[in-house]
């Protein structure tokens, strides 16, 4: 697996819509950008580029799968990955990738390579928590309830454990509260 597997060519192609596919794995992310965090991904990316005499439309989409554990109850689960967006590329003087939405190559560039908007895709498509379907149903067994009483923020035990913690010295602060 290479990089440039990843180059499409667009100046051989006709005016019009193009559909390119990729199957991509954990593999991709290893050996192209060393991101070894998510072992088991499998993903399809379907790129649609729209060719026009002055520019290039992409639009590129995921769907995936990544087997993960619940951040609340442990549980391994495959969660589902969905993502996409768009990308405009106009041709001028030089390279230019400022914007997120539109890429400028420069002018007689004949092929781009996709695999940097790929990662980027994945990466960005990971939710900032995994919550296993149960636990979004409200699901949850009565051992793992337990424990999320136990350590909730405010819950008695806590309170009790924290109140014992209290350096006499910083107790004096409450006092300036009245």
């Amino acid at each position: 697996m290479k990089k440039k597997d990843y180059n499409i060519v667009f100046s051989s192609l006709s005016l019009g819509h193009h559909t390119f596919e990729y199957e991509v794995d954990s593999k991709f992310l290893e050996v192209l950008f060393d991101y070894h965090e998510l072992p088991g991904l499998e993903a399809q990316i379907k790129i649609d580029l729209m060719k026009q005499n002055t520019m290039l439309e992409f639009s590129f989409a995921m769907k995936g799968k990544l087997p993960v554990h619940c951040d609340i109850s442990g549980k391994p689960y495959l969660q589902d990955l969905t993502n996409q967006f768009e990308l405009v590329v106009k041709f001028g003087e030089a390279y230019n990738d400022d914007d997120d939405e539109i890429l400028i190559l420069p002018q007689g560039e004949y092929e781009i390579n996709v695999a940097q908007f790929i990662y980027e895709l994945i990466v960005l498509s990971l939710p900032s928590k995994y919550l296993h379907p149960d636990v979004l149903a409200g699901d949850v067994d009565d051992e793992t309830l337990a424990l999320l009483d136990k350590y909730m923020p405010g819950s008695d035990e806590q309170k009790d454990e924290n109140d014992d913690e209290i350096d006499p010295r910083w107790s004096k602060l409450k006092d300036l509260l009245n």
